[in-house]
């Protein structure tokens, strides 16, 4: 029986290291059809919820050196939701689940080996996603390159504008 709890912490370890953030749900009065549809949810966005006994995520969460806080989050019905991209993503998908059914709790999180709050992981759900963070951030930097190319035009454009005035003139 210690082998295969062993075993199953270790798969635990592997999964927490493999995910760039982890987000602790409770799931008390969910139905089974209302779980899977919570799996489904979390697939699509590249993201998976798993069921675990506490004791076991209290061990891998400290063996993937996540802050020894977060094993105050880790009672009753607990799942833990890793992924392997955007964690706005998996947050928006939470939140937006919740709002749905009333019936989940999202307790904390862990990104960047930094603890987060449920309020920091609904702040993070309110963001765009990723692709149009990108935009925004690119039509940011292209903003101050293209008025310095308009502003060096300028003189050049003023000059030629007075030579054709002059060329028409005389």
């Amino acid at each position: 029986m210690k082998a295969i709890k062993e075993n199953i912490i270790s798969e635990l370890i592997e999964r927490l290291n493999a995910s760039p953030f982890m987000i602790v749900v409770d799931y008390t009065a969910l139905t089974v059809n209302q779980f899977e549809g919570l799996r489904i949810r979390l697939a699509d966005c590249g993201a998976g919820v798993h069921v675990t006994k506490n004791s076991y995520a209290r061990r891998a969460s400290a063996a993937a050196d996540y802050p020894e806080e977060i094993t105050g989050f880790l009672s009753g019905q607990t799942a833990l939701v890793t992924g392997q991209q955007d964690i706005c993503a998996t947050a928006k998908a939470l939140r937006d689940f919740r709002k749905e059914t009333e019936k989940l709790e999202i307790r904390a999180g862990v990104l960047d080996d930094k603890l987060l709050s449920s309020e920091e992981l609904n702040t993070l759900a309110a963001l765009p996603p990723m692709n149009i963070l990108r935009a925004q951030l690119l039509g940011t930097l292209q903003s101050p390159a293209s008025t310095l190319v308009r502003l060096l035009n300028e003189p050049a454009s003023g000059l030629a504008r007075v030579l054709k005035l002059k060329s028409e003139q005389g």
